[in-house]
């Protein structure tokens, strides 16, 4: 795939039901833009608790006691990440009255993953930092859920076989090992229909929140390969 530079920093989030191929986008997308990054919530979390940090030790409270982790807390996070990449000032702060002024170099782009989930906390985020294009991800639900139905996964390793696109060598046998490959438990219609309800109702909220600040975009295919060229003209347009 053809490398492409962008000239000013492009921040973004990608909003996508389960199952919608988000993951895949955000990887094509930083194999075509070199100066794209990921910033995920989960990850950066999961190293403070890992590395003992302050705010590591003071979100395993939280998760030890079976609680979320505050949203203040995750936007430290994100803010802490930031500064260390020196993308916004190192002054900044949570409590700051005004968002961050964020970097314009093209190198301070990034996708940020995992974070907001809802308007409450896109409204704290804009706060901290201009977010400069959501992408609404659309695939159709008979879609989302046969794609599901096709999946199989080797456990031992999480390899992750589709028999529609991305099939085993060998049917039903991990391609490396030659072991069983299995369907997980929480792979079942029933509880992906839940699933995809549930998202449905949170991310309402979310992308009218965006769309009144005008920088919601939405895309629709039926599968990633469909999805991606659109993706990347628009990016193009908006940032190359």
């Amino acid at each position: 795939m053809a490398t492409k530079e962008f000239k000013k920093a492009a921040r973004i989030i990608l909003v996508g039901a389960p199952g919608v191929g988000k993951g895949t986008q955000a990887e094509r997308l930083m194999k075509r833009y070199p100066q794209l990054s990921a910033v995920s919530s989960g990850d950066l979390l999961r190293e403070s608790v890992r590395n003992k940090t302050p705010l590591g030790l003071e979100a395993e409270t939280f998760i030890r006691a079976g609680n979320l982790v505050p949203d203040e807390m995750i936007l430290k996070l994100i803010l802490n990440e930031l500064k260390s990449k020196r993308w916004v000032s190192s002054q900044s702060s949570v409590t700051d009255a005004v968002p961050a002024e964020p970097s314009k170099n093209p190198t301070a782009s990034f996708i940020l993953d995992g974070f907001p989930r809802t308007a409450a906390q896109a409204s704290r985020l804009d706060s901290l930092i201009p977010i400069n294009l959501v992408v609404s991800l659309i695939t159709p639900v008979n879609i989302i859920l046969s794609r599901i139905a096709s999946r199989w996964i080797h456990a031992p390793s999480g390899r992750v076989y589709n028999t529609d696109f991305n099939a085993p060598k060998v049917p039903g046998k991990d391609d490396l090992t030659g072991e069983p490959l299995t369907q997980r438990a929480d792979d079942d219609e029933e509880t992906w229909k839940l699933r995809l309800r549930k998202f449905d109702e949170t991310s309402q909220p979310l992308l009218e929140h965006y769309d009144q600040k005008g920088v919601l975009w939405t895309v629709k295919g039926n599968s990633s390969d469909e999805i991606s060229p659109k993706l990347f003209q628009e990016l193009e347009s908006r940032f190359a």
